[in-house]
């Protein structure tokens, strides 16, 4: 089966070895994103709360660039720097996707890349 590299402008150019997307099928693979401000490259400012807005809508960027969207997520996995933002993360997530949400992990890590507080990856399936 043939992979198809997804990219856009719309979302943060990779910051190493990695595409932003891989479309196997009508899978999705969405690399990590960070909430990097996708035409400046910097870090948005404003807490935890930004940083995770910034992080959902790079992904919807990414997701739109492979003819889907967020809702077509069928898992995500978060990465947060301190737990305690957990809520504050389903929060923010319930404003970017509509039930049923997807199968999903929240992992607790010691950092994360550029210093931020939250990165999340996803698998979508388009059609779904």
């Amino acid at each position: 089966m043939a992979k198809e590299i997804i990219h856009t402008d719309k979302a943060p150019a990779a910051i190493g070895a990695y595409s932003q997307a891989v479309k196997a099928g009508d899978t999705v693979y969405l690399s990590g994103q960070i909430p990097l401000d996708p035409a400046t490259m910097t870090v948005v400012e404003g807490g935890f709360a930004a940083e995770a807005h910034q992080v959902f809508k790079n992904l919807k960027a990414v997701c739109e660039a492979a003819g889907g969207s967020l809702d077509q997520i069928v898992k995500l996995n978060a990465f947060l720097t301190d737990l305690s933002n957990f809520a504050t993360f389903n929060e923010v997530m319930s404003q970017y996707m509509s039930q049923p949400y997807p199968a999903r992990a929240a992992i607790g890590v010691a950092s994360l890349p550029k210093g931020v507080q939250v990165e999340a990856d996803a698998v979508m399936v388009l059609g779904s």
